[in-house]
Parts: structure tokens; C-alpha cells; sequence
């Protein structure tokens, strides 16, 4: 199949590949010449395991090319894609202005009927308005569908390969038919994972469902404040809970607070959706500002074992994105810890296996940005891990505490066992674990 995939981000890119490894033909397009020409030259701006190989074999089989032309690319293409930028406004509300002026562009450039098909992340209402702006600038047949993505940063070819599910929103049989069989290859599993509704709650599913994984997120951290309020070990009340069908243990670990491109940005959407609907938000706005008061955990952890005075001490930070196997640092928890830290006079040492330019482009020569763990902790005060790099789990612990002035880990993400660190005498703070 013919497909043009217009925006070479992150969903754009992953998806132009992916659908490339499948035998498909497929152009990605991007107005920005630069990271065109870089994708042409198998320079990937983003890092996400396993994609530049796809990005490389795809290109020299032929399969994928990447371009700035979409008038061409919508020509050569039966299917096309969106999968533009939709960055928050003020109020929370998805900004609509890439999608809406791609939207006009293939309109334009249509020459017969064509398939157009929303990735981004939009909301409610947004095909009915994609398929207005192009049938208002030519008179072709065209079929508008939704087709949200849910793709695990870290994670995201698996979650395309082999995907829980596949939600398509379509008004036609014809749209239904051509997007089963380009999925096909991915959904051969089961067929219960090819699911087709209307376009509006396609759209509504994806805001809602990153919308219950950030509750269960600020749920469990407020079960882990419970926890360290208490005496208790969240660990512990994590695998009881966790145990029931019902509830399962996917994201139910407590940590510094979600961050990344979808979460922070699809509840503020979300909510602004619900008010604009006249709809209480309540459930969602408790976790807004519940994720906003974790962020500041472990700085306040930092604090109280250093002091509010943090003038000539070192913090080592282990982490900087805002999860592993990426470079991302977008609403990571890092930032208000990092920009706690030198706002309190300390000086700051961070390690990241990927996400050091993504720093540099928030911290500048604020921090020193170290060339691995061991360098970042030496002469530090205090190490405070923030994300679960594997390469932090099982450190030389006995180095560490030789390096570290004084033995003192906040846990972020409870890679450590407490009694263990204890016993080799380390001030060990977790996340929920007793009173922390």
C-alpha cells in the first residue's frame, strides 16, 4: 500500500517505519529540511531502541524515503496520515493549528479520492473538523478516520509490532476495510485487537486512557505518603493490591511523579474538554495536582537530610528523562529537582545514559554533566536517582559509598532494598517505604 505519513516527530516517525517493515510503501513528510535531510542521511533526532536499525534497512530496501514535498507525497499516496504537533495552549486545550493547516495542504494537493487518517493526538470532534478544512478547499471524495496511538516511549516498536490493541474510528465501510487490512500484519494475534467505533469516541479513548494510567500513577503516590505517614512499606501493599484481577499491577509503582509528552499534556486536555462540556473534573484535576505536589518529593527529601541551605553542598542526580529508554526530558521530574537544588545554592552533578543534550538545552553550564554514575556521585552529599536506567539497579555499591562525602540515597524509584543499603551502611530514603 501506498502511504504518506505527514510529520516526522515521534508517532510520525515510529509509524512510517513500522508500517515500511511491513512491505508497505511509504514517504514521510516534514516542512523542517533539516531533520529531513538528516533522516535521509539515517540520523534519527530522537532516541528510541531499535529504530534507527528499522529507519536504516527500510530506507536502503527501498521501502521508506523521507521528503519535504507533500503535495507529491499525497499524490503518490491512497492513505495518508497525520501526525502533527498538537502542543497544549495556555488553558490546556490542544492546539489544532498543525493538523487543521496539514488538513487545507492535502486538500489541495488531492488529485482523487484519498483516505486521511488523524495520528495525533486530538481531541473530540477533531475529524469532523480535519474533513470540513479539506472538503472546503477541493471537491475529491475523501474519508476521514481517527487513529490514535498508544506507543510506550522506550518501548514504542514493540508497542507497534505487537500492539494490545488497535482502535480505529471510521465513518466508512471502505475506511473499516483499508485500514484492517494495512494492520492486518500487526493485529494476527487476535482478532479482538482490531477495535472499530466512531471517530469522536476514538478520539475520546486515547485522552481517556492515558487519563487512567496518570490517575493510578498519583493514586499510588499518594498511597505511598499514606505509607510513610504510617509505617507501612508500600512495596508491600503495591503486591496485595496488585494481586487482585481486578486492579492488576501495571502502574502501580510510586516514583518522582509522572512526566513525558502524553501524560501531563492529555489530563489538562482532557479537563479542558470536560469544562468546556460542562462536565465536573474532579477525579482528573485531584490528579493534576497531585502529580504537580510529587514532583517536589524529592526535593523536599533533599532538604530535610541536608538542610533548607543548600550552599556548598553537592547533590549527585542519577536520571534525567523522564523515564528509561529515552532521551526525553519533557515534564520530567528532574527539572523542579535539579532547579530546586540550584536555587538552594548546591551544586549539582547529573548522569543520563541519552538524555545529556536534552539537559543541556534546560540547564546549560549550570550543572556538571557527568561521564558516568561514578563520576556524577563522587563528592556528593547526597545521590538522588530519578529514573530506572537498568545501568543504576545494581551499582558497585561498596564504590559508591566510598566515593559519596557523605552515604546518603534517595531513592526515587526504590531500586535499592532498604535493610540491604542499611546494612552497608547507607542512609537509604525511598519512596513510601516506612517513615521516609
Amino acid at each position: 500500500m501506498h502511504l504518506a505519513v505527514v510529520g516526522s516527530g515521534y508517532v510520525g516517525l515510529v509509524a512510517g517505519a513500522c508500517f515500511a517493515e511491513t512491505g508497505n510503501d511509504v514517504v514521510c513528510v516534514d516542512k523542517d529540511a533539516g531533520k529531513i535531510e538528516r533522516l535521509q542521511r539515517n540520523e534519527i533526532p530522537i532516541y528510541e531502541p531499535g529504530l534507527e536499525d528499522l529507519v536504516r534497512r527500510n530506507q536502503a530496501e527501498g521501502r521508506l524515503r523521507f521528503s519535504t514535498d507533500l503535495p507529491a507525497a499525497v499524490r503518490e499516496a491512497k492513505v495518508i496520515f497525520i501526525a502533527v504537533g498538537t502542543p497544549p495552549n495556555e488553558d490546556g486545550s490542544a492546539d489544532l493549528s498543525h493538523v487543521l493547516d496539514v488538513a487545507g495542504e492535502i486538500g489541495r494537493a488531492m488529485d482523487g479520492p484519498r483516505l486521511v487518517v488523524n495520528k495525533s493526538t486530538v481531541p473530540v470532534g477533531t475529524a469532523d473538523r480535519v474533513e470540513a478544512a479539506i472538503r472546503s478547499v477541493t471537491s475529491q471524495p475523501v474519508d476521514v478516520a481517527s487513529n490514535p496511538e498508544f506507543l510506550k516511549e522506550g518501548a514504542a516498536i514493540e508497542d507497534f509490532m505487537r500492539p494490545d490493541r488497535v482502535i480505529i474510528g471510521v465513518q466508512t465501510d471502505a475506511a473499516r476495510a483499508a485500514l484492517e487490512a494495512l494492520y492486518a500484519p500487526f493485529t494476527r494475534r487476535g482478532g479482538d485487537r482490531f477495535i472499530v467505533m466512531d471517530r469522536r469516541s476514538a478520539e475520546l479513548t486515547k485522552y481517556a486512557a492515558n487519563a487512567m494510567l496518570a490517575t493510578r500513577i498519583s493514586f499510588m503516590n499518594q498511597v505511598a505518603a499514606l505509607c510513610e505517614a504510617l509505617g507501612a512499606d508500600v512495596h508491600l501493599v503495591r503486591a496485595g493490591i496488585g494481586s487482585d484481577q481486578r486492579i492488576g499491577r501495571a502502574f502501580l509503582y510510586p516514583g518522582p511523579g509522572y512526566g513525558g509528552s502524553c501524560f501531563p499534556k492529555d489530563v489538562k486536555a482532557l479537563v479542558h474538554m470536560a469544562k468546556e462540556a460542562d462536565v465536573a473534573a474532579d477525579v482528573l484535576e485531584a490528579v493534576e495536582a497531585a502529580n504537580a505536589r510529587q514532583k517536589q518529593v524529592l526535593l523536599d527529601k533533599t532538604r530535610q537530610r541536608l538542610g533548607a541551605d543548600l550552599a556548598g553542598k553537592v547533590v549527585a542526580v542519577w536520571g534525567l528523562a523522564f523515564k528509561a529508554e529515552t532521551d526525553d526530558m519533557r515534564e520530567s521530574p528532574s527539572i523542579p529537582l535539579v532547579e530546586g537544588l540550584l536555587a538552594g545554592g548546591a551544586r549539582v552533578q547529573v548522569h543520563d545514559p541519552r538524555a545529556t543534550e536534552s539537559a543541556r538545552a534546560i540547564f546549560g553550564d549550570r550543572v556538571l554533566y557527568a561521564a558516568d554514575p561514578y563520576s556524577a556521585a563522587h563528592g556528593a552529599d547526597a545521590l538522588v536517582i530519578v529514573t530506572e536506567w537498568l545501568v543504576y539497579r545494581n551499582p558497585d555499591l561498596d564504590r559508591l559509598k566510598l566515593l559519596l562525602r557523605r552515604p546518603l540515597v534517595i531513592d526515587g524509584r526504590n531500586l535499592f532494598d532498604p535493610a540491604r543499603m542499611r546494612s552497608l551502611g547507607f542512609e537509604h530514603v525511598g519512596i513510601g517505604r516506612g517513615r521516609g
